[in-house]
């Protein structure tokens, strides 16, 4: 918020007015809800750091080899995934090295999960009835800004491919709006978020779960933004869409927060 905003951070928002203002930084808007991910709490600086240098009671352990999940009810050909299948392939992706170096949007152990979906068969595969089932399941691992994928063989039970990709942004998760909301909200810059929200419903906003929560990845272009989101594309950097649950949105737009160093910033609105 700059300082010429003395309280609001901007204004009440009907639907359409937000919609018709939207910018060529904003990218891969997921509307509420439809960006699945586990739940995650909150974590300040000094324990994310801790545990990267190996201190503390939290620090990561040595990798332990898991017993593979049961396969429970499972699709074929190219039905969607099941829910055993999502699960049973989240887990065997995450095993190993992954679950026990890697990290989540709010410090914790393992990666952040964003998405889980049926891959497209390999050349050759797509008239055989008994071609194997493959998922594609992507990690984002915050501890070195990391994208993660890897391709589980259904039938197997074992990673076929793994690849990993610097600086390549996926749409977040709910959980990383749901986390960046927690960053603003906490921050001086979300004075105005609270004043906007308070107004609106006679309320104090305390958590992210009061509002509905929609958000797009920000990338940064030389000059365009404060030089502490420089980073914003190599870190993961989010541009959040709020509303009031069962009520009107609140302009954000200004904002951006960054995931990896956990810091918010506003953007020049001129």
């Amino acid at each position: 918020m700059r300082e010429t905003v003395h309280r609001h951070l901007g204004k009440v928002l009907t639907g359409a007015a937000l919609a018709a203002a939207g910018t060529a930084a904003m990218v891969a808007v997921t509307l509420p809800g439809t960006a699945g991910a586990d739940e995650s709490g909150g974590a300040d600086g000094g324990t994310r750091a801790a545990r990267q240098t190996g201190q503390g009671p939290d620090a990561v352990p040595p990798g332990v080899v898991e017993e593979a999940p049961a396969e429970g009810r499972r699709g074929t050909g190219s039905d969607p995934l099941t829910d055993d299948e999502t699960r049973r392939v989240e887990k065997i992706a995450a095993a190993g090295h992954l679950s026990a170096a890697a990290e989540n949007v709010d410090g914790g152990r393992g990666p952040q999960r964003l998405s889980v979906d049926l891959a497209e068969p390999e050349s050759g595969e797509a008239d055989d009835p008994n071609a194997p089932r493959r998922a594609d399941v992507t990690f984002y691992d915050y501890k070195n800004d990391t994208l993660v994928t890897k391709t589980v063989n259904l039938n197997t039970g074992k990673v076929e491919q793994t690849g990993s990709q610097r600086g390549v942004q996926p749409p977040p998760s709910r959980a990383e709006n749901a986390e960046a909301a927690r960053i603003l909200i906490a921050a001086p810059l979300g004075a105005g978020l609270k004043a906007d929200y308070k107004d609106a419903t006679g309320r104090e906003l305390t958590s992210s779960d009061q509002l509905e929560l929609s958000g797009g990845i920000y990338h940064a272009a030389p000059g365009a933004q404060p030089a502490v989101l420089d980073d914003c594309g190599v870190h993961r950097c989010v541009r959040l869409f709020s509303k009031v649950k069962n009520g009107p949105w609140i302009d954000t737009r200004d904002l951006v927060i960054d995931l990896s160093a956990r810091k918010a910033a506003a953007l020049d609105r001129s």
